[in-house]
C-alpha cells in the first residue's frame, strides 16, 4: 500500500508540472497579436507591454541608417511550444517576416542575411508610419517583436476649469487636449477622467453657461467617416458628463465636424496631432 500511495503520489506530482507547463505555453492574458504581424506557428507570447509614448532605435531598410522612432510602441515576447515538431532556422522566421511586410507594401532590411537575428520593418498604413523589429532568440525558438507607430507627442497645457473658461471669455471656445480615444473609436479611455473632471467643474463654477461639445479629426481617412467619428466621439463626451458627472443634459450639445476646422497643416504627425481634438464652445 505504501508503494502504491508513493507512486499514486509521484503520478500526481507528474501531472501537475506537465498541466502547469502546458498553461504556461497559452498566450499570456491580455496579450494579442498587431493587427499587422502575425505570429509564426507554434509560437504563443510569454509577455506584452504597450506604451502610448515611447522611442526605439531601428534600421531604416532605404537607408541602412540607425533612426530614432518615437509614437505608440509594442512590445510582445513570443516563444516556442515544446510540443511544436518544427524547428525555425533564423533565415525561415526572418524571411516570412519580409514576406509579410512586403506584401502589403512595407520594406524590410535584415542586419545579417546569412545569419539574421534582427530583421527591420517599415511600412505606410492609412497614413500613419509603422516601424517594427523582430530580435530572434536562440535558434529560433523565441523572438521579441517591437512596434512604433510613429506619432508626435502633444506638449499639452494642463486643460483645468481656469484655464478652459479663460479661452471661453476670451475667444468663445477652448480646444480640450486631455480627452483620449482608441485608434478609429469612440470610447473614453480612463486617462481622460482628469480633463473630465475639470470641464464638470467649469460648468458648476459657472451655472449660466451652457456649451456645445465638438468632435475634430485629422485628415486621415474619408470625409463621411470622419464626420461620423468625430460626431460619435462628441456624443460619448457629452453621455460621460451627464452619466458620470451628473451634469444637466440640457446645457450639453454634441456635434461633429471632422477635419473641417483644422489647427494645423495635416502634412506632418505634429499637424493631425493638434487638430485629433475635443473643443468646448459657448452656446
Amino acid at each position: 500500500m505504501r508503494k502504491s500511495g508513493l507512486f499514486s503520489l509521484f503520478l500526481l506530482i507528474v501531472f501537475l508540472l506537465v498541466s502547469g507547463h502546458a498553461l504556461a505555453q497559452e498566450d499570456k492574458k491580455g496579450c494579442k497579436d498587431h493587427l499587422l504581424f502575425s505570429r509564426m506557428e507554434g509560437f504563443y507570447i510569454t509577455k506584452c507591454e504597450q506604451k502610448d509614448f515611447d522611442t526605439e532605435t531601428f534600421i531604416d531598410p532605404e537607408t541602412k541608417k540607425k533612426i530614432s522612432v518615437e509614437g505608440r510602441k509594442y512590445s510582445i515576447d513570443y516563444g516556442l511550444k515544446t510540443d511544436y515538431k518544427n524547428r525555425y532556422s533564423r533565415l525561415q522566421i526572418s524571411r516570412n517576416y519580409i514576406n509579410a511586410i512586403t506584401k502589403i507594401g512595407g520594406m524590410a532590411f535584415e542586419n545579417d542575411p546569412k545569419w539574421p537575428d534582427s530583421t527591420y520593418m517599415k511600412v505606410v498604413v492609412d497614413g500613419k508610419e509603422i516601424w517594427a523589429v523582430f530580435w530572434q532568440g536562440y535558434a529560433g525558438l523565441a523572438g521579441r517583436l517591437c512596434i512604433v507607430e510613429k506619432q508626435a507627442m502633444i506638449q499639452e497645457i494642463v486643460a483645468d476649469a481656469k484655464f478652459m473658461a479663460e479661452g471661453i471669455n476670451t475667444s468663445g471656445h477652448v480646444a480640450i487636449y486631455g480627452i483620449y480615444f482608441d485608434f478609429n473609436k469612440a470610447n473614453i479611455k480612463p486617462e481622460s477622467e482628469n480633463a473630465l473632471k475639470e470641464i464638470t467643474k467649469l460648468l458648476q463654477h459657472n451655472p449660466q453657461l451652457n456649451i456645445y461639445v465638438v468632435g475634430h479629426t485629422d485628415n486621415i481617412g474619408g470625409l463621411d467617416y470622419n464626420m461620423k467619428l468625430s460626431q460619435q466621439r462628441a456624443d460619448v463626451v457629452v453621455k460621460e458628463l451627464v452619466s458620470k458627472y451628473n451634469i444637466a443634459s440640457d446645457r450639453l450639445k454634441s456635434a461633429g465636424v471632422g477635419p473641417l476646422a483644422p489647427i494645423a497643416a495635416n502634412e506632418t504627425e505634429e499637424g493631425k496631432a493638434k487638430n485629433r481634438r475635443v473643443e468646448l464652445v459657448k452656446q
